[in-house]
C-alpha cells in the first residue's frame, strides 16, 4: 500500500518506482514532496535503474536519519499495521444456515490467512476456510477493518475527497447528458406525433375532395336518370298514339276535326320520311354502310308513319338492331358518326412516330362501333393497330415519356393521367394533366410509387 503513495507524490517520477521494496525507504518524505522529488533525482543520478538501497541513500542525502539509541524504546520512522490478532484454539460456531457446516463447533488453531477468513479445524479432522462473517464466537475478536498509522490518515482523506468529487463531477455530466438525450428523444417523438397528423390531414383533405367529386357524379346521374325516365314516358306515349289503328271504332266520338288533325299528323311524319327512289337514283358515295343507314331510317320512319310491323323488322335486320324503335333509332345514331370515326382513326395512323397511346386516345370515343369501323379500314391499318397494342402491352420499366398514374388506389391520382419528363436516377418527375392550370405541375416519385396509365 506504500507505492502509490510515494507514486503520487512524486508525480512524473514515478515511473521509476516499480515495487513496495523500493518505496519503503522514501516514504518519511511523502509529506514533503519537494524533497521526496529532489532525493528521487539524485537516486536516478546514480545509477538509471536504482534499487532499494539507492534510494535509501538518496533518502538519507537529502534528510539525514539519526541512529537510534534503543530499539526497545524508539518506535520505528513506518510504523507496522496493526491488526488483532486471533487467540490460538478458540472455539467457534458456523452460525450461517447456508453454510454446509451449519450448527458445527470447530477450533481455530492457526493464524488467518486474510482479514476476511479463518482455518477452522472440526470434531471430524476437517479443516475448511470459513468467513468470519459465517462463525458466531463471542471471545474470539475477529478484524472488521484494517487500522491506518495516524501518518496516512491525511493521504487516505484526500484520496477518499478527491475520488469523492470526481464522483460527484461524473454523477453531474450523467445527468445533464441523460436530461439532454431525455429531451432530445421527446423532441423527435413529438415532431413524429406532428409529421403522422400532417399526412393524415392531408390524407383525408384528399378523401373529401375525392368524396365530393363521387357525390356531383352522383348527383349528376341522378338527374340523368329523372330526364331518362321522362323521355321514356314521352316515347310510350307517342308510341301509344302511333299504334293507334285507322280502322278503331271510333263511334260518335270521332269528329271531322279528328280526321283532319290525324292526317295532318300522319302528313308530317311522312315529310320527314327519306325518299327510297332518291337512293335509287344517286346512292351515297361514301360507303356501303351509310347507305344501309339511310335505308334502315327510311323503313323506320315508314314503320312508324303507317304502323307498318314488317318494315319495322326489314329496317332492324338492315340496321342491325332489335325490332324496337328505340333501339333502331339507337343504332342509326351510332351509324351516324361511322365516317367521322374512321376519318378521325386513319388521320391518326398516318401520324410519323404514331404509338398505342395516340390510336387509344381516339379510339375509345367510338369503342361501342368498333366492329362497324374496323369493317372500314384496311388489312394494313388494321395490322398496324395489331402491332401497336401488342408493343404497349409489353413489361417496360417507368422512364422519360411514360404515361403513369399513381400506384396508391387511395390517393386522387390513381385515376389522374401523367408523364415522365426527368429522369432523377431512383425517382423521376411526373407532370399530372390536371395541374396544367395550377401554379405546381409536376412532383417527384419513386419508382415504385407509380403505375403505367391505364384508359378507363
Amino acid at each position: 500500500m506504500r507505492l502509490p503513495w510515494v507514486i503520487d507524490a512524486v508525480a512524473e517520477l514515478g515511473g521509476h518506482i516499480r515495487n513496495e521494496r523500493q518505496a519503503r525507504p522514501l516514504l518519511r518524505l511523502v509529506k514533503e514532496p519537494e524533497k521526496l522529488k529532489q532525493a528521487v533525482a539524485i537516486a536516478l543520478k546514480d545509477n538509471p535503474s536504482p534499487g532499494e538501497s539507492d534510494f535509501a541513500a538518496a533518502a538519507q542525502k537529502v534528510v539525514p536519519q539519526l541512529p537510534r539509541k534503543k530499539q526497545s524504546i524508539q518506535e520505528p520512522m513506518v510504523p507496522k499495521i496493526e491488526e488483532p490478532v486471533v487467540p490460538q484454539k478458540a472455539i467457534v460456531t458456523v452460525s450461517q444456515q447456508s453454510h454446509p457446516r451449519y450448527g458445527d463447533e470447530g477450533t481455530i488453531e492457526a493464524d488467518a490467512p486474510n482479514r476476511w477468513q479463518q482455518i477452522v479445524t472440526f470434531a471430524d479432522g476437517e479443516r475448511l476456510l470459513v468467513n468470519n462473517a459465517d462463525l458466531d464466537a463471542a471471545s474470539v475478536p475477529f478484524p472488521k477493518e484494517r487500522n491506518y498509522p495516524p501518518e496516512y490518515t491525511e493521504v487516505i482523506a484526500a484520496i477518499e475527497e478527491r475520488h469523492k468529487q470526481e464522483l460527484e463531477r461524473l454523477s453531474q455530466e450523467l445527468r445533464i447528458g441523460l436530461q439532454a438525450e431525455v429531451s432530445g428523444r421527446a423532441e423527435e417523438q413529438v415532431q413524429e406525433q406532428i409529421q403522422s397528423l400532417q399526412q393524415l390531414f392531408k390524407q383525408q383533405k384528399e378523401e373529401n375532395i375525392h368524396l365530393q367529386q363521387r357525390l356531383l357524379e352522383m348527383e349528376s346521374l341522378r338527374q340523368l336518370e329523372t330526364e331518362n325516365q321522362q323521355l321514356q314516358q314521352r316515347i310510350q306515349e307517342l308510341e301509344h298514339a302511333v299504334e293507334q289503328r285507322p280502322s278503331q271504332e271510333w263511334g260518335n266520338t270521332m269528329t271531322q276535326q279528328a280526321i283532319k288533325a290525324f292526317n295532318k299528323q300522319v302528313k308530317q311524319t311522312l315529310e320527314k320520311t327519306i325518299d327510297l327512289r332518291s337512293l335509287a337514283i344517286e346512292p351515297p358515295k361514301e360507303n356501303a354502310q351509310e347507305c344501309l343507314r339511310l335505308m334502315g331510317m327510311a323503313l323506320k320512319n315508314l314503320a312508324s308513319a303507317m304502323n307498318n310491323t314488317q318494315a319495322l323488322e326489314a329496317a332492324a335486320i338492315i340496321l342491325g338492331s332489335e325490332p324496337t324503335p328505340i333501339a333502331i333509332a339507337y343504332r342509326a345514331e351510332q351509324l351516324e358518326i361511322l365516317p367521322q370515326a374512321v376519318n378521325e382513326i386513319r388521320a391518326v395512323l398516318a401520324k410519323p412516330g404514331c404509338i398505342w397511346q395516340d390510336y387509344w386516345d381516339v379510339a375509345q370515343e367510338y369503342e361501342v362501333i368498333k366492329s362497324d369501323y374496323w369493317a372500314e379500314l384496311t388489312t394494313q391499318e388494321t395490322d398496324l393497330i395489331t402491332a401497336l397494342q401488342n408493343a404497349s402491352s409489353q413489361p417496360d420499366t417507368i422512364g422519360i415519356g411514360s404515361i403513369v398514374a399513381h400506384a396508391d388506389p387511395y390517393r386522387t391520382l390513381y385515376v389522374e393521367r401523367g408523364e415522365v419528363v426527368e429522369d432523377l436516377g431512383e425517382e423521376v418527375v411526373v407532370a399530372w394533366d390536371h395541374w396544367k392550370e395550377q401554379s405546381k405541375k409536376t412532383d417527384r416519385y419513386f419508382r415504385d410509387e407509380l403505375r403505367f396509365w391505364q384508359p378507363k
